[in-house]
Protein backbone atom coordinates (compact mmCIF):
# COMPACT_ATOMS: atom_id res chain seq x y z
CA UNK A 1 0.00 0.00 0.00
CA UNK A 2 1.48 3.22 -1.16
CA UNK A 3 0.83 6.20 1.55
CA UNK A 4 1.42 10.05 1.01
CA UNK A 5 2.94 11.57 3.61
CA UNK A 6 2.44 15.31 3.38
CA UNK A 7 4.07 17.52 6.46
CA UNK A 8 4.26 21.10 6.81
CA UNK A 9 6.80 22.65 8.89
CA UNK A 10 5.54 25.35 11.63
CA UNK A 11 6.26 29.10 10.79
CA UNK A 12 9.85 30.07 11.74
CA UNK A 13 11.04 26.12 12.13
CA UNK A 14 13.54 26.24 9.49
CA UNK A 15 16.58 26.43 12.04
CA UNK A 16 14.53 22.78 13.69
CA UNK A 17 14.84 21.35 9.98
CA UNK A 18 18.51 22.24 9.78
CA UNK A 19 19.36 20.78 13.09
CA UNK A 20 17.50 17.58 12.37
CA UNK A 21 17.97 16.94 8.96
CA UNK A 22 20.89 14.29 9.28
CA UNK A 23 18.80 12.26 11.64
CA UNK A 24 15.74 12.66 9.87
CA UNK A 25 17.92 11.60 6.32
CA UNK A 26 19.63 8.82 8.18
CA UNK A 27 15.86 7.58 8.86
CA UNK A 28 14.85 7.82 5.81
CA UNK A 29 17.77 5.68 4.51
CA UNK A 30 17.74 3.25 7.50
CA UNK A 31 13.79 2.57 6.11
CA UNK A 32 12.55 -0.26 3.41
CA UNK A 33 9.37 1.64 4.00
CA UNK A 34 10.57 4.65 1.70
CA UNK A 35 10.00 4.67 -2.01
CA UNK A 36 10.80 8.25 -2.55
CA UNK A 37 11.13 11.55 -0.05
CA UNK A 38 11.77 14.88 -0.44
CA UNK A 39 11.21 18.69 1.15
CA UNK A 40 8.52 20.75 0.00
CA UNK A 41 10.09 24.11 -1.02
CA UNK A 42 8.19 27.78 -0.42
CA UNK A 43 8.67 30.21 -3.10
CA UNK A 44 11.59 31.85 -1.98
CA UNK A 45 13.06 28.00 -2.46
CA UNK A 46 13.47 27.33 1.46
CA UNK A 47 12.48 23.79 2.50
CA UNK A 48 9.35 24.42 4.15
CA UNK A 49 7.70 20.94 4.59
CA UNK A 50 7.88 17.13 3.28
CA UNK A 51 6.95 14.74 1.17
CA UNK A 52 7.72 11.68 1.72
CA UNK A 53 5.66 8.42 -0.57
CA UNK A 54 5.72 5.34 2.20
CA UNK A 55 5.38 1.57 0.70
CA UNK A 56 3.61 0.07 3.49
CA UNK A 57 1.28 -3.29 5.00
CA UNK A 58 -1.37 -0.42 5.83
CA UNK A 59 -2.19 2.74 7.31
CA UNK A 60 -1.02 1.90 10.92
CA UNK A 61 2.30 1.32 10.02
CA UNK A 62 2.74 4.46 7.90
CA UNK A 63 1.15 6.20 11.13
CA UNK A 64 4.14 4.56 13.21
CA UNK A 65 6.33 5.21 10.47
CA UNK A 66 5.56 9.24 10.45
CA UNK A 67 5.72 8.73 14.67
CA UNK A 68 9.40 7.50 15.14
CA UNK A 69 10.64 10.43 12.03
CA UNK A 70 13.08 12.57 14.03
CA UNK A 71 11.22 15.56 12.65
CA UNK A 72 8.44 14.55 14.30
CA UNK A 73 10.38 14.31 17.94
CA UNK A 74 11.75 17.47 17.37
CA UNK A 75 8.45 19.34 16.87
CA UNK A 76 8.91 20.61 13.37
CA UNK A 77 5.59 20.16 11.44
CA UNK A 78 2.44 22.20 12.22
CA UNK A 79 0.01 19.66 10.17
CA UNK A 80 1.16 15.94 8.82
CA UNK A 81 -1.23 14.10 6.29
CA UNK A 82 -0.96 10.25 5.38
CA UNK A 83 -2.79 10.22 2.37
CA UNK A 84 -3.53 6.49 0.32
CA UNK A 85 -2.20 6.92 -3.24
CA UNK A 86 -2.06 5.24 -6.32
CA UNK A 87 1.13 5.21 -8.39
CA UNK A 88 0.05 5.63 -11.95
CA UNK A 89 3.40 7.15 -13.57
Amino acid sequence: MLIALIARDKPGALQIRLDTRADHVAYLKSSNAVSQAGPLLDAAGEMCGSLVVLDVADMAEAEAWAAADPYAHAGLFASVELIAWNKVI
